[in-house]
């Protein structure tokens, strides 16, 4: 079977009769009912079966067909599921959301605490979903009906009685599911409830087309990076070659005035992206990501650095991203993030004058083709020489001193946990600089379990970054092109201050480079 996506549109439903209305706010807060109800006894060990009977529970408690009733259950076994991919306890999940749950714990004023009781009504009560069968011409309890000019969408109430809503939309995908509608062809529907309005999801698959744009004539790699904001796009041949390389600002979100102004621009940079694969032939490289780190106030890692966490909708964008690649025939690889940007940055920024977000896209597009990053012959014979990493370890012994004083005499609590954190990282780096070198780290990149031993690129990471050029991440890496190149590298000199021209070269004769 070849391959498809889902295609979708968004509409608000304008009720011409409050009865109506009505109506369906009380199938909307039985079915919902029906789907906690499902759920629970899925736990328990209840069947699908079982379930959606005529003359099962949800049929009889909670006067539902048997569409509605085996829909119900769908939607609680799709939380179910959702729930085990995720890691998380099924028994604990909250239908309308923990974070609410446990807002409307807390204490609120009056007209908030208001607010907030509305909203977790509307997330509990608030939900029908009805899939579409091409044998039933397209959804038989939520069908979409054109009369007179107008969409109008029919809700099944049961007993033979049906509520009538005007669906308004202006969504680009409107015309794909006219076609659908006139042509009888199945599309699901989801109503839910929002600030008082009803708004329908409507989303029906189509086939993909055949892939013409594969990794056999090289991939564009892919990486979004936050500071500065932007998407770095690194064309790579077959043979692993850099042919091309560009970035797209992603400054402008920060601009948008609403989340719809958002996504059309994350959209817009989609495209750009899909067209520039598209039209030189080749197959997207992005990283593997599955989960962000998320901070909260008071871990010490500061407000700054939480509001640009926040904005950064980098799985949002390769969604998306993937999403057209998909439509337009485009292969997507995705690939193992371990280290690309730590790679890129100490071996092709330097050594191609790139920026280190392009030498992370750059990577990734070598890793979908199968090249193995091997460490420069003068970076071997620097790690293999004692004294690197003991200058290295001396530069945060005396940091973490540093940060220990400066912790314990602080009084603020907040800034007390930075500085602990702090310490924290130097301790990891000295222990990664030490002979044997973290537990589980480890040298070659796999998709696999980690073995132990010291991994050289966070070594060389840990050993050049702070102790020589005086940033955790700079953005200019081309100090490090002499001991790239010549194996030219002179250890700190005083103080914690960064490394300041010259050096010496290291050992490299009995070392022979890896392409």
């Amino acid at each position: 079977m070849g391959q498809s996506y889902f295609q979708g549109i968004q509409a608000k439903l304008l009720f011409l009769h409050e009865e109506d209305r009505q109506a369906v706010l009380d199938l909307m807060r039985r079915f919902s009912s029906a789907q906690r109800f499902s759920y629970n006894r899925l736990l328990e060990g209840g069947s699908r079966k079982e379930l959606k009977k005529r003359d099962g529970p949800l049929c009889t408690l909670f006067s539902l067909n048997t569409r509605y009733a085996d829909d119900a259950v769908l939607k609680a076994e799709m939380a179910l599921s959702s729930a085990r991919e995720l890691g998380r306890d099924p028994r604990k999940v909250v239908f309308g959301g923990r974070k609410l749950f446990f807002d409307l714990r807390k204490k609120h004023d009056s007209k908030l605490l208001k607010q907030r009781k509305r909203e977790w009504r509307e997330r509990r009560q608030g939900l029908l979903y009805a899939r579409g069968e091409k044998a039933k011409g397209g959804n038989l309890n939520l069908r979409l009906e054109v009369e007179k000019g107008a969409l109008w969408l029919r809700i099944n109430l049961g007993n033979g009685t049906y509520a009538y809503t005007l669906v308004q939309t202006s969504h680009p995908n409107l015309g794909q599911l006219l076609r659908r509608v006139y042509a009888s062809e199945p599309y699901n529907v989801e109503l839910t409830l929002k600030d008082g309005q009803v708004y329908a999801s409507f989303t029906w698959e189509e086939k993909a087309p055949p892939l013409t744009c594969t990794k056999d004539n090289g991939v564009l790699g892919v990486d979004v990076n936050a500071d500065p904001y932007h998407l770095a796009l690194a064309l790579v041949g077959p043979d692993g070659n850099l042919r091309q390389h560009l970035a797209l600002s992603l400054e402008e979100l920060d601009r948008a005035p609403n989340r719809g102004a958002k996504e059309t621009l994350l959209w817009t940079v989609a495209h750009r992206a899909v067209d520039f694969a598209a039209t030189h032939g080749v197959a997207i490289a992005t990283e593997r990501l599955k989960y962000l780190r998320k901070s909260r106030r008071r871990d010490g890692s500061g407000r700054a650095f939480r509001r640009w966490q926040h904005r950064f909708a980098y799985a949002s964008l390769l969604n998306k991203i993937h999403a057209l690649a998909k439509k337009r025939g485009v292969e997507v690889v995705q690939v193992n993030p371990q280290d690309t940007s730590t790679i890129g940055m100490l071996k092709y920024a330097p050594q191609l004058s790139l920026s280190k977000d392009v030498a992370a896209a750059y990577v990734i597009g070598r890793r979908a083709l199968g090249f193995e990053e091997r460490l420069p012959k003068h970076y071997e014979a620097l790690l293999a020489d004692p004294r690197f990493r003991e200058n290295a370890e001396a530069f945060y012994r005396e940091k973490a001193g540093e940060l220990e004083e400066r912790r314990r005499h602080e009084t603020n609590p907040y800034l007390k946990r930075r500085w602990s954190r702090e310490v924290g990282k130097a301790e990891k780096a000295m222990l990664l600089l030490s002979p044997q070198g973290l537990p589980g780290s480890r040298k070659e990149v796999t998709d696999g379990r980690n073995s132990y031993g010291a991994n050289p690129w966070r070594v060389l990471r840990v050993g050049f970054f702070l102790p020589l050029l005086g940033l955790e991440v700079p953005r200019d890496l081309s100090p490090l092109k002499p001991v790239l190149v010549q194996g030219l590298w002179e250890g700190r000199k005083a103080g914690l201050g960064p490394l300041t021209g010259g050096g010496r070269s290291v050992g490299v004769d009995a070392v022979s480079e890896s392409k």
